[in-house]
């Protein structure tokens, strides 16, 4: 409707410019008529004027108009008040257009806002490796796996593994696999997957990347007390009884041997039963306790987590797992490298924790010149408090370092090989892990990581 009376008033505009004009040629060719024809083409002239500003101004408006949407300006406002009934719906329509516009983009950014928000929130790491070498990190969880490390390209990886890079290298879509990846001195499992993604014809490689490490650690965690549970039963309901017919028949000899008096012989080969037999019920007595203190990997109560000083922590286990170690000439070094660090664990299974980890090392510093065992605790690169426990003895073997943490297993002649599967245990309860390192200069770090 707009178009129609713009249409309309431009023709009546054109028709009167022509009948001006028209009068013009006949006052111009007719004589006495000068002034008359001065005055028509004053008025011609000024007819002209008008069309050309009125034709401007809808140009105007059609350049304002289009310039708005390239440059998606929609606050553009077109007011033809008081100009006439084409002007000013031709005005509201270019307007309403804007309006709509205004809107529409307005929901498409509240909807990229949205995405982007899941997408940061995403608990699985996502990074794309793009056609030109490049890594874009897309959420938190990528960051956090990350850390400060900077990663911007496929040659930044090599700083957590060369397996890992490879393996994000050839990944193809569709696949998924296991890797290991290395960050702060610890090692962790992940799963990697991939697919692929083509955008105004770039291609991008989507990787997740799933740290499945404290599932394994809790589904290992589980086998192993899942077969000390029937070990510890079996072996239990086998070994009471021979316990208990052992003591009874120790008893039952030393009658015989009182009642067999004066028969040297016979009261000789008593002697010798009784002694066998004591050696059975010692034997059982030993077992059982033996499998009594294997029976606390699968009794582990829940951590009842505190905030706890840590230097203070460090302090009160010094005293009680190093009262002799100046007559045996160890050294102790405490070292917390952030001033008021506090830990959110359990106080007595931490304790227990850093008193097991300083008799090992005061254990493997016998005979050791200039023993020293240092207690230390940090921030690592991802914000996770770092405990170590490291000594300047003889260290671990990488074969020995494989099965340490392994229930039952132990190089000690009296151990038990509880102390440091327990300790795994406890830490995987608190969410966190432990790791054995050889020492810068020789020796041992156990480093716990909550």
């Amino acid at each position: 409707m707009g178009f129609k009376r713009f249409s309309l008033l431009l023709t009546i505009r054109l028709i009167l410019l022509f009948i001006t004009v028209a009068s013009l040629a006949i006052l111009f060719i007719s004589p006495g008529f000068v002034a008359a024809s001065i005055l028509t083409a004053g008025i011609s002239t000024i007819q002209i004027f008008e069309i050309v500003r009125f034709v401007k101004l809808t140009n105007d408006d059609l350049t304002r108009f289009l310039d708005a949407m390239r440059y998606g300006d929609f606050g553009q406002k077109f007011d033809h008040a008081g100009m006439g009934a084409g002007f000013i719906e031709l005005g509201d329509a270019i307007t309403d257009i804007l309006e709509r516009f205004r809107i529409y983009r307005g929901q498409q950014e509240e909807e990229l806002k949205h995405l982007k928000g899941l997408i940061e929130h995403v608990p699985v790491p996502l990074m794309s490796l793009n056609g030109d070498g490049t890594i874009s990190i897309h959420n938190n969880s990528a960051r956090r796996l990350f850390g400060s490390a900077h990663v911007a390209r496929i040659a930044d990886l090599n700083q957590f593994g060369e397996e890992f890079r490879k393996k994000v290298i050839t990944l193809e879509p569709g696949e998924r696999h296991l890797v290991t990846f290395k960050a702060d001195g610890m090692e962790q499992t992940l799963t990697i997957a991939s697919t692929q993604i083509i955008s105004a014809g770039k291609v991008e490689k989507l990787i997740s990347l799933q740290d499945i490490q404290s599932e394994l650690d809790v589904a290992q965690l589980k086998a192993w007390q899942d077969l000390v549970r029937v070990l510890t039963h079996e072996i239990m309901n086998s070994i009471t009884p021979v316990s208990s017919l052992a003591k009874t028949s120790t008893d039952l000899v030393d009658d015989a041997i009182k009642k067999a008096e004066g028969q040297t012989e016979l009261v000789e080969e008593l002697v010798d039963v009784r002694n066998a037999v004591d050696t059975v019920a010692r034997r059982s007595d030993s077992l059982m306790h033996f499998v009594q203190s294997y029976r606390r990997l699968t009794r582990l109560p829940p951590p009842e987590k505190t905030q706890l000083n840590v230097t203070k922590t460090f302090e009160d286990v010094v005293r009680i797992a190093a009262v002799n170690w100046k007559d045996k000439n160890i050294a102790i070094e405490q070292d917390v490298a952030t001033k008021g660090l506090e830990i959110s664990a359990d106080q007595d299974m931490l304790e227990q924790m850093l008193i097991n980890l300083m008799k090992n090392s005061e254990q493997a510093l016998e005979n050791v010149k200039d023993a020293k065992v240092k207690l230390s605790a940090k921030l690592n690169k991802r914000g996770r408090i770092v405990i170590e426990v490291s000594d300047n003895g003889p260290g671990v073997s990488e074969e020995l370092a494989a099965k340490i943490f392994v229930p039952f297993y132990t190089t000690k002649r009296e151990g038990s090989g509880v102390g440091l599967a327990l300790t795994r245990q406890v830490m995987i309860a608190h969410g966190g892990s432990i790791i054995l390192s050889q020492t810068e200069g020789g020796g041992a770090t156990f480093a716990l990581t909550f």
